[in-house]
């Protein structure tokens, strides 16, 4: 079931209603395959207007040529009463944003150059009809586009500097000048995952906020105003109720590579001028939201000292006019804006989970990771009081709300339906499924429902896994099992959707899938007990659930497997080492040598937050850590899955040494590679190659475990 709450002046009454259907046909005549991904449809960024009547939307599919994706913007009226409509004509449409008044969406889009994607700019349609027009066009494209309350302008960030506008000016159209394509790197964090061009990030072009002013239909284009410039970066950026100021985020110290984060709430008048500090912690600010009052404002932050591996999101309130941050969740042990892992969640479009304030300023709502869900939840904005907003097994992955926060568009999605987006109606509770893109699809395939268990690791700790068993399941079989491994390793697995394990459990095998000591919406204790302890403990908590698991007997213990993703490539590594129970194992996007992974990793771990000094400092701390080390009693055949632009966990710090050292060795190990694929290979990759990668996963298991 899923509870609901009714959202009337400052009190919420939960009101219950039934659970929209799962799509896991019970009669149907086949289960899921792996190219079934081909016809998956996501939607992403649920805008709802603000007169709550109508969502805007990004639809996601595969391409033609399976090799991307194509993004558009849909429309869907809010009590379901039509289906969902095409409203752009794009392929690439995304972040659609609602003008105050209704009457017109704001969108990005890439531009073309060469027939690949240019820089992208916004665009304004009318909703009346007619063709969406630019309202930007800068060198170095536009993006995140937010309303001004009286609707005549849009703030939006870009990193285009004033030379870039200059060369545009004087550009003759003749043949350009040559530009260097050499790099100066002065800064040690120069890499970023999912960066084109090799990962490099541009140094010192930080983005910056710029205003443009919507032109009247007919008008010609007006130039936009650079509002704030600078060494620093800006972003999540809103408007002051009277428009007079733009509030955003930004971590203003300088030379702060060897520091924790600790990023601030600004604002700046609309003509510009210096920025003043409007709110601060000792860490970084997240979301943040003005209360309709106009006298307070809302944020997520999380602190930053002591360093910790893991530290809790919390809710925190404060004064505009000047107060000490209240953190309202100090005493609520759930991750504040936490989610789940999946494999699911759109490839491409946005994801918000916005901080919403109730409409007579005494409630907050927010998402909250909790042992396995993510639901909304309502805070009181003077006591830190919690409770339910939406309830029940399942992920709210994305969305906003109306001006009264009268009704919320969500993605909602559960282990057996991918996401859709469903309207909740807080003047009644009842919450109405408006697009149902997969429903024809999965209506043919049978699909298996996980089951919850909680059993005692090592220590007595509790630990939450699922286990996912065959369709067609049969208790007095012995099965195969394959067990998976998140990673984070500061995430959790939970109550969403994710193809891979169902892939798996319809090729025959139970899939065990667990959150041990480490992971997110535990609490602050449980995510944090590893740090300068990872991997270890949360090893044994693993196989803790694999011993519960053998127990119910319908497990064969010689036929076990074992596979991870990132940190959970390094757990799969650790734990072939620690034992040879496992008779295959396959290693994604990997970690074996720990002091490799410090010098090379884009957001290499220069604060003392999972090793207490840096390799050359204390090297024996890595060692002893790493997998690496520990080669000579691997005899567990391994098949590396591996990324050739993965810049988060490198190939070379990863699986390329670790294969190497195996074949040395005279033992069983593959390496496949992935060209142009970064550390989201499973999760929004090409077509093809999340594909390919689940065909080498499970034939590798086949091969060694399967029937």
């Amino acid at each position: 079931m899923l509870r609901m709450a009714l959202l009337i002046a400052c009190s919420f009454v939960p009101a219950f209603v039934p659970a929209a259907v799962a799509q896991t046909a019970e009669g149907a005549a086949r289960t899921i395959t792996e190219t079934d991904l081909f016809d998956f449809v996501w939607v992403s960024d649920p805008q709802i207007s603000p007169d709550g009547t109508r969502v805007a939307f990004v639809r996601v599919t595969v391409d033609a040529a399976k090799e991307t994706y194509d993004t558009s913007i849909w429309m869907v009226p809010a009590d379901g009463s039509e289906p969902a409509r095409r409203i752009t004509g794009g392929t690439r449409d995304t972040s659609p944003r609602w003008s105050p008044d209704g009457t017109h969406l704001a969108f990005v889009r890439p531009g073309e150059r060469d027939g690949r994607p240019g820089a992208a700019q916004i665009f304004v349609m009318s909703m009346q009809g007619g063709e969406a027009r630019a309202v930007t066009d800068l060198p170095r494209g536009a993006a995140n586009p937010v309303w001004s309350p009286d609707g005549a302008s849009i703030a939006f960030t870009s990193t285009t500097k004033p030379d870039d506008q200059a060369a545009k000016a004087t550009d003759t159209g003749g043949k350009p000048a040559r530009v260097s394509d050499v790099l100066v790197i002065t800064e040690p964090r120069y890499r970023a995952n999912g960066v084109p061009d090799f990962g490099f990030v541009q140094q010192g072009r930080p983005s910056h906020i710029w205003v443009v002013d919507v032109p009247a239909s007919g008008a010609a284009p007006k130039p936009a105003t650079q509002i704030t410039s600078g060494e620093f970066s800006e972003g999540n950026v809103s408007w002051s109720p009277d428009g007079s100021r733009l509030f955003f985020v930004s971590d203003r110290r300088g030379n702060t590579t060897h520091l924790p984060g600790d990023s601030d709430l600004w604002a700046v008048a609309r003509s510009g001028g210096e920025p003043t500090r409007v709110a601060s912690i000792d860490g970084g600010i997240g979301a943040y939201a003005l209360s309709p009052d106009g006298r307070r404002v809302a944020f997520t932050g999380a602190l930053s000292t002591p360093v910790r591996s893991y530290t809790q999101t919390d809710l925190w309130v404060a004064d505009l006019a000047g107060s000490t941050p209240k953190n309202l969740t100090a005493d609520y042990d759930f991750n504040i804006g936490g989610g789940l892992g999946g494999d699911q969640r759109a490839p491409r479009g946005g994801s918000p989970a916005p901080i919403v304030w109730t409409a007579d300023s005494r409630g907050v709502i927010v998402r909250v990771g909790e042992q396995g869900n993510a639901n909304l939840k309502r805070v009181d904005a003077s006591t830190g009081a919690v409770s339910p907003v939406t309830d029940g097994s399942q992920d709210v992955m994305s969305y906003t709300a109306s001006r009264d926060a009268g009704r919320f568009a969500l993605v909602r999605s559960t282990p057996t339906i991918i996401g859709d987006v469903h309207v909740l109606d807080a003047t009644t509770g009842d919450l109405t499924k408006v697009t149902g893109f997969n429903d024809a699809l999965f209506a043919t395939i049978r699909q298996s429902e996980p089951e919850e268990i909680w059993y005692d690791s090592f220590d007595g700790t509790k630990i939450q896994g699922w286990v996912l068993k065959p369709p067609s399941f049969d208790a007095s079989k012995k099965y195969p099992l394959i067990v998976e491994i998140h990673g984070g390793p500061h995430t959790a697995y939970g109550n969403t959707y994710t193809h891979e394990f169902q892939w798996m459990a319809a090729k025959g095998y139970v899939v065990l899938y667990t959150n041990p000591r480490g992971s997110s919406n535990y609490g602050q204790e449980f995510g944090n007990i590893i740090q300068y302890r990872y991997p270890g403990d949360d090893a044994k908590d693993i196989m803790a659930g694999v011993d519960w698991l053998l127990k119910q007997g319908y497990v064969d213990a010689g036929r076990m497997g074992v596979t991870g993703g990132s940190g959970g490539g390094l757990l799969t590594h650790w734990i072939v080492t620690q034992t040879t129970r496992f008779k295959a194992a396959v290693s994604q996007r990997d970690i074996s040598d720990w002091a490799a992974f410090w010098y090379t990793a884009d957001f290499t771990l220069f604060t003392p937050s999972w090793f207490t000094k840096p390799p050359f400092q204390n090297p024996q701390e890595y060692v002893e850590r790493s997998p690496i080390t520990y080669v000579e009693k691997i005899e567990t055949p391994l098949l590396f899955i591996l990324g050739d632009e993965d810049w988060r966990t490198p190939p070379s710090a990863g699986g390329e040494p670790l294969f190497r050292a195996l074949r040395y060795l005279g033992k069983e190990a593959v390496m496949v590679r992935f060209p142009d694929e970064n550390h989201e290979l499973s999760r929004s990759g090409k077509p093809w190659h999340r594909i390919e990668r689940l065909q080498h996963i499970v034939g590798w298991f086949d091969k060694y475990i399967g029937d």
